[in-house]
């Protein structure tokens, strides 16, 4: 049994079926609530607008069944999820690389990799069952910009760098910036999904922000003239070492440590060519 699915009450097979029998119903009973896709659903997805609809159905279906989403959710699955988080394109530099951080069911990672083909999108989130999820779906809807990643934030400190940070209902703000600044490249940005808080969280950690290599910080609102209501986004801009010291150090190590593996490893290498250069020699 996946002690995870277990601690989160998800429904387990082999219980005379009626455990994944009710999933399945309930499953069903939440698509059926899911209302069409808006006309500006086609503008924001273009072509991929088919793709976006079956990711909005599988969150509805299987997102619910796995605890993903809320059964509550579903009728306002299109507004206040996957076209609140898709808008979040229009900030992404052209062909820039993007961490999802604590993707979850993939918010708001799998919409912006729909909205912006061009971008590589890494979803990064530590629990099984949403990156069975998540790598369900990318196959699923054939997304070739988009990479499942599963760990945490602070484990991929001198292992992943990208130029965008992005995460949605993941931490406060402080927490979040001590997480998300240190996989940026230098000059970075995360953008965080804060809604009617942003101000109020960005006020309380414009000091920690500094310390965390923060040179520039403001709220902003994407997707007005689009969006009934627009999305409110935390925009916090890195500077030559995003994350502060520690995160310099933290990288730092890890490429000392990567040129050391390489080092071993071409060591290796020469000496098993040259025991095999004695042996023909013999």
């Amino acid at each position: 049994m996946d002690t995870e699915s277990a601690a989160a009450g998800e429904p387990v097979a082999g219980a005379g079926g009626s455990a994944a029998e009710g999933a399945a119903g309930a499953a069903d009973t939440a698509a059926e609530g899911l209302a069409e896709a808006p006309a500006v659903a086609r503008e924001v997805f273009g072509d991929r607008f088919d793709a976006a609809v079956r990711y909005t159905e599988l969150l509805a279906t299987s997102g619910v069944q796995r605890g993903l989403i809320g059964p509550r959710e579903v009728p306002r699955l299109w507004d206040r999820h996957v076209l609140n988080c898709a808008v979040l394109a229009e900030l992404l530099p052209p062909g820039s690389t993007l961490c999802d951080v604590g993707s979850g069911a993939g918010l708001p990672g799998i919409p912006v990799a729909l909205a912006r083909p061009d971008v590589s999108v890494t979803l990064l989130e530590p629990l099984l069952r949403r990156t069975t999820f998540l790598e369900e779906v990318v196959r699923e809807l054939g997304l070739e910009n988009v990479t499942v990643l599963r760990g945490r934030a602070e484990e991929m400190v001198g292992k992943l760098a990208v130029d965008v940070v992005t995460a949605r209902a993941v931490a406060p703000l402080d927490r979040l910036a001590g997480w998300g600044l240190p996989l940026l490249r230098p000059h970075g940005q995360m953008l965080a999904l804060k809604g009617d808080s942003a101000e109020q969280e960005l006020a309380e950690s414009r000091a920690g922000l500094a310390k965390l290599g923060a040179v520039e910080w403001t709220v902003i609102s994407v997707g007005e003239g689009t969006l009934e209501t627009s999305t409110r986004v935390v925009q916090v801009k890195a500077g030559e070492s995003p994350g502060g010291v520690k995160a310099a150090t933290r990288r730092a190590k890890a490429a000392r440590a990567g040129r050391n593996a390489g080092a071993g490893t071409g060591a290796a290498r020469g000496g098993e060519r040259g025991r095999s250069g004695r042996r023909r020699g013999r």
